[in-house]
């Protein structure tokens, strides 16, 4: 009988714990969906396994923990370019998703999106979006692990006609999903500008009676502090402050418009900051301090947020420009280091999770979550620092395997879950629709 189910062969292993090291023949084994050994290469090559996989020129490392997404944008992937967040919403986001988001479309643009995620690199999603029942079926059948972080919004949608049954649906769903082993569904209040106080107070609560996570969106830009200043008297950091939103639980995302008074709030109650690097560049949003935020202790993770406002759902990607417009915020070439935007994705992503001890390292006992880089084309040579190869030298496109619990989802990077040719034929039908439909919005 096996001792293990794959013993994986990488010419370099990037396990982030112990800190910042990179290790060289070593192999590593996967048993029962978790890793199970790290073994010298010559010993594990004697060892019995189900299946040796090799992986010449490849760096192989944690999954990529991808904290903020709203997966079945990815049909409005290029909808509605270039425009100012708020005139992106109301005159083409908010009117479209009005028309079309049902469960057919929520399935049809989650699947879509768990491609492109997958081959970006991640392992596991957060996502926010409509019909989330729809997207975590999308996630279990597609085998990558997800938080679904229900909306919660005071309007009425196609999902729930106000804000009580937006948390009513979702506790429900809460519930199906107990015990399962890679799905878990928080609480996902859209913003202090789309949720009522009294809401958000009631989401607090519950928070803390289920020890379910909170994942809102905050001080994206200038205006909307200012707006909750004018209707509240206070900054929306302040506002979930006071009303016991804000904690070790709490996700706060993109937060590009931070004072130091913002910052230590954060920093006084444990709350995690998700930086969603091109996604607040595309809509010119502005750019999170990143670098201060960690030196104050602030955990800092990454996210792609959606195919509308980031047409590419890579975590590479993400994580390379998330490192360069980290030292221009700064004007400080050493703020946010190739290993510091590795440990976001990664360490940190795990942490705001509360999974740390389950995910975001190679180490035995965790999740057998992986992936495997290949580093070996001219553009990548020479490896100086494989580090910095994998930060600034990769285009987003070298992921070539990827397991979640050990079952392999990417192989010699081809999809093993989902059909590519499915998938554009449901995309395109999709598309046909919505460009019509875009034509009678604009000005």
């Amino acid at each position: 009988m096996a001792q293990f189910d794959t013993i994986l062969h990488p010419d370099f292993v990037v396990p982030m714990v112990p800190h910042r090291q990179v290790l060289q023949g070593i192999s590593v084994a996967l048993s029962g969906g978790r890793i199970a050994a790290l073994l010298k290469e010559s010993e594990a090559r004697a060892e019995i396994a189900s299946e040796h996989i090799e992986l010449p020129g490849c760096a192989l490392m944690p999954g990529l923990i991808n904290l903020h997404c709203h997966s079945a944008m990815a049909l409005l992937r290029g909808y509605a370019d270039d425009l100012p967040l708020m005139t992106w919403l109301q005159r083409y986001i908010w009117p479209t998703e009005q028309r079309f988001i049902s469960p057919e479309f929520v399935r049809d643009g989650s699947d879509l999106a768990i491609a492109d995620l997958l081959l970006g690199g991640t392992t596991t999603l957060v996502d926010n979006y409509f019909f989330p029942e729809m997207t975590a079926e999308a996630a279990d059948a597609a085998g990558i692990r997800a938080l679904l972080a229900f909306p919660v919004i005071d309007v009425a949608t196609a999902w729930a006609r106000d804000a009580n049954e937006c948390i009513n649906r979702g506790l429900a769903l809460r519930d199906r999903y107990r015990n399962h082993d890679r799905i878990t569904i928080g609480f996902g209040p859209h913003s202090t500008y789309m949720v009522s106080e009294q809401i958000l107070s009631r989401i607090a609560v519950l928070s803390e009676e289920l020890d379910a996570p909170i994942q809102i969106h905050l001080h994206e830009t200038r205006e909307e502090v200012l707006g909750v200043v004018e209707r509240t008297g206070l900054r929306p950091i302040d506002l979930l402050e006071q009303l016991g939103v804000l904690g070790p639980r709490t996700q706060c995302v993109h937060m590009t418009a931070l004072g130091d008074q913002d910052i230590e709030r954060v920093a006084k109650h444990g709350a995690h900051v998700i930086h969603c690097p091109r996604s607040n560049l595309k809509l010119g949003a502005g750019i999170c301090p990143v670098q201060k935020l960690l030196d104050q202790g602030v955990n800092v993770a990454l996210g792609t947020d959606g195919a509308a406002s980031n047409n590419r759902l890579s975590m590479l990607g993400e994580l390379q420009i998330a490192s360069l417009i980290g030292k221009t915020r700064h004007e400080d070439p050493k703020a946010v280091s190739a290993w510091t935007s590795l440990e976001m994705a990664t360490l940190n992503g795990a942490k705001a999770l509360g999974c740390e001890d389950q995910l975001g390292s190679i180490e035995v006992g965790k999740a057998a979550d992986l992936i495997a880089i290949d580093v070996s084309g001219v553009q990548h040579s020479p490896r100086h620092d494989l580090a910095s190869t994998l930060v600034y030298s990769t285009n987003g496109g070298e992921v070539c395997w990827s397991w979640v619990a050990g079952q392999t989802l990417v192989r010699d990077g081809k999809l093993q879950t989902l059909d590519t040719t499915d998938l554009a034929h449901r995309a395109t039908r999709w598309s046909e629709q919505l460009d019509t439909f875009r034509e009678t919005l604009e000005p």
